[in-house]
C-alpha cells in the first residue's frame, strides 16, 4: 500500500455527501478513488460503479472502503470487502445485529486488515473533556434526552422504518455512544417502553430506564416527534455538581458554568472520525466497540412494545 490511503465511498446518501465526502477531501492520508451506489449519485470526476463487486473487478486499486449503506445490507458488502483485502470503516451503527460485527471482526483478523466501528458524536468536542472530568467523580444520576424531528433529519428514508432498520435508536445510539464512553461505571438495561406507529416496523419513541454496577440510575428518553427546538442533551449529576452536554456533545457546560469547550451546530466530527481510520490502518489494528449496539439489542429484547397513532410524513 502506499502512503496515501486509496478509498471507496460506498452508499452515496445524505451523510456521505454531507460528511464523508468533505472529512475524505480534508484528510491529505486519504484519496477518494471511487464511489459505489445503486443510483448514480456519485462525486464528479471520481470513478462510481454499481456495486462492491463490479469496483473489485475494476481496475481501480482501493485500499480501503467506508461503508455508509442501510445497516440490513452493511454486513455482506463488508465482508466482501474484507475477502478483498481491503480496510473497512463502518458507519453507525456497525450492523444490524451483534452476531453480524463478530463475524466481521474475525474476517478482519483473519484477513490482517483494520475494522473501524465508527461513533461520529464521540468526536464531537465536549466528549472527551467531559469524559476526563467525570472519571475523576462520584456519578449520582444520568439523564439523556434525544428528540428530534424525523421530518427533518431523515427525510424519505423508508429504511429507517423497516424491521432492523433501529427506528428512533438510528439518532439514539449517538447518544448511547457518548455515554458508553464518559461514564466511569458501565450499565445494564432495567426496563424499556418502545412505541410503534401502528404503520411501522420500527419505534418512533422509547422510554429506557439503566442502573450502572454500582446502581446508579441513568435514564434515555428517545422521540422523533419533537417540534421546534431539537434536544441532544446528557445530564449528570455528581457529588461535585452537574454536568451538561448539549447539542449532541458540542457544548459542554461545567458545574461553575463555564463551557470551555465548544462548537458551533453539529459538524466538525467526521474529521475526528478519518484521522482515527488513518491511525488505525498505518497501525495495523482495528477498533470494534459494540457498547452502544449491545444496548440497542438489549432494548429491543427487554422492551415493552407500546402501539401509537401511525405515523404520516
Amino acid at each position: 500500500m502506499t502512503d496515501t490511503i486509496r478509498l471507496a465511498l460506498v452508499g452515496m446518501g445524505k451523510i456521505a455527501h454531507d460528511q464523508h465526502v468533505p472529512a475524505i477531501a480534508g484528510n491529505p492520508a486519504f484519496e477518494l478513488v471511487a464511489t459505489v451506489s445503486r443510483s448514480p449519485n456519485g462525486v464528479e470526476g471520481v470513478p462510481h460503479f454499481h456495486d462492491i463487486a463490479e469496483l473489485a473487478q475494476s481496475d481501480v486499486t482501493v485500499d480501503a472502503v467506508a461503508l455508509c449503506t442501510p445497516p440490513q445490507v452493511r454486513h455482506a458488502i463488508a465482508a466482501a470487502a474484507l475477502e478483498n483485502n481491503w480496510h473497512v470503516f463502518l458507519e453507525k451503527p456497525p450492523g444490524a445485529t451483534l452476531a453480524e460485527v463478530a463475524v466481521l471482526e474475525e474476517l478482519a483478523a483473519k484477513a490482517g486488515v483494520t475494522l473501524f466501528a465508527s461513533w461520529h458524536s464521540r468526536y464531537a468536542l465536549g466528549v472527551e473533556p467531559a469524559r476526563e472530568w467525570l472519571s475523576a467523580r462520584k456519578v449520582t444520576s444520568a439523564a439523556i434526552t434525544w428528540r428530534e424531528d424525523v421530518r427533518q433529519w431523515h427525510p424519505g428514508q423508508a429504511w429507517i422504518w423497516e424491521a432492523g432498520g433501529f427506528g428512533v435508536f438510528d439518532p439514539g445510539i449517538n447518544a448511547l455512544s457518548i455515554a458508553t464512553h464518559i461514564m466511569p461505571q458501565p450499565f445494564f438495561i432495567e426496563r424499556a417502553t418502545l412505541d410503534f406507529p401502528a404503520n411501522r416496523d420500527a419505534p418512533i419513541a422509547a422510554d429506557v430506564a439503566f442502573r450502572t454496577t454500582d446502581g446508579t440510575p441513568v435514564t434515555l428518553d428517545l422521540d422523533w416527534r419533537q417540534e421546534g427546538h431539537q434536544s441532544w442533551d446528557i445530564v449528570v449529576e455528581t457529588t461535585d455538581g452537574t454536568l451538561r452536554l448539549a447539542e449532541g456533545g458540542a457544548v459542554l457546560t461545567l458545574p461553575d458554568g463555564s463551557t470551555p469547550h465548544r462548537e458551533e451546530g453539529l459538524h466538525g466530527e467526521y474529521p475526528g472520525l478519518y484521522a482515527r481510520f488513518a491511525e488505525l490502518v498505518k497501525g495495523g489494528r482495528s477498533d470494534v466497540d459494540i457498547a452502544p449496539l449491545r444496548h440497542v439489542a438489549d432494548a429491543f429484547m427487554r422492551g415493552k412494545r407500546r402501539e401509537v397513532e401511525d405515523f404520516v410524513e
